[in-house]
């Protein structure tokens, strides 16, 4: 669609005032922002056109106009030009991070609930994850006389933990032999390599005591299945509801975010910011909300999903730039480059 430049500064003005405070912009105070330059008959033929083109929409007949769901595409995709973002703002960014546990689920969920505090919405961050995930080294704890915790640690450098119940109680050099079975037969291979003549192997590695230590080995291959998964962290919703968001599209956006596989098919894992509006969302619309997305890198080809959730009516001319930033610098801490 093409319009003409004085459609377009309409349309990118009232995209900046109804951000603002939420209100419709009427011809009044479109005028006050263009300093009177332009005469309020002119502004309402504007947003006139602008509406029957469909990129406005008219709340009430006596009330002004707010942008649409095609208004905001158009702007998003033709008119948005990021702001400059003051340098405290990195600043406050960086003194977060140097705070944050550097383990990548605890980094994972600190870093959302920081995005979500600096932006004031809610905001997500999936752990990195590959193809190639696997886990590189397990260790096995008695945690009583009938119970041991399976520690793995993934390729990326994620701790794992689940807990095995044995039926017997757990004899002396137990533990050590179901790690020494689990680190020769589980790390360093998917899931899908590991077949039943690997489980025939790791009983052959246990001797007598295979059977009783089975319950150890299966938390271990739970884990190794579990490890090229990745875990999603959502802070912020109670944001979205002082913001007065409608509960269908709150409902939805929970129900999107608490599945990190559904968020990777969505949500575009770009390389740059990309603005997905609730409306385009298949099988999660989200009227009045939007998700604003970019891929993060972890180093040695792992990668993981930073986003921020809010109106539609949101700050991107600033939240852009501040969200690329912060995509960098969880992605150095990540990788522990940083």
């Amino acid at each position: 669609m093409a319009i003409d430049d004085r459609k377009q500064r309409v349309l990118r003005a009232i995209v900046a005032l109804y951000a603002l405070d939420g209100e419709p912009v009427g011809s009044g105070l479109l005028a006050e922002h263009f300093d009177r330059a332009v005469s309020s008959a002119t502004l309402r033929n504007e947003m006139a056109a602008l509406t029957k083109l469909g990129l406005l929409e008219q709340p009430h007949t006596s009330a002004g106009r707010v942008p649409s769901a095609k208004g905001y595409r158009y702007y998003l995709d033709n008119l948005l030009e990021p702001a400059p973002v003051s340098a405290s703002v990195f600043a406050e960014i960086d003194r977060r991070f140097r705070e944050m546990d550097y383990d990548p689920e605890h980094l994972a969920q600190e870093a959302a609930k920081a995005l979500a505090d600096l932006t004031g919405y809610a905001a997500a961050v999936t752990t990195p994850r590959s193809d190639d995930m696997c886990i590189a080294h397990f260790e096995v704890m008695q945690v009583g006389r009938g119970a041991a915790a399976v520690l793995a640690v993934t390729n990326a450098g994620g701790v794992r933990t689940r807990t095995a119940r044995i039926e017997s109680p757990l004899e002396r050099g137990d533990v050590e032999l179901a790690a020494a079975a689990l680190n020769r037969y589980l790390t360093f291979r998917s899931a899908a390599d590991v077949g039943f003549d690997t489980f025939e192997a790791v009983d052959a590695a246990a001797g007598a005591r295979a059977q009783a230590l089975r319950p150890i080995f299966s938390a271990g291959y739970t884990l190794l299945k579990e490890a090229g998964r990745s875990a999603i962290y959502l802070e912020g919703q109670q944001n979205l509801v002082r913001l007065g968001c409608e509960q269908s599209s709150y409902c939805s956006m929970l129900e999107l975010f608490s599945d990190a596989q559904a968020v990777r098919r969505l949500i575009p894992r770009s390389e740059r910011v990309t603005v997905v509006l609730g409306d385009e969302l298949p099988g999660h619309t989200m009227p009045g909300l939007c998700v604003m997305a970019r891929r993060y890198h972890a180093g040695g080809g792992l990668t993981g999903t930073i986003s921020v959730i809010g109106p539609t009516r949101m700050q991107y001319r600033e939240l852009i730039p501040t969200l690329e930033y912060f995509a960098r610098v969880l992605g150095e801490h990540m990788a522990g480059t940083a």
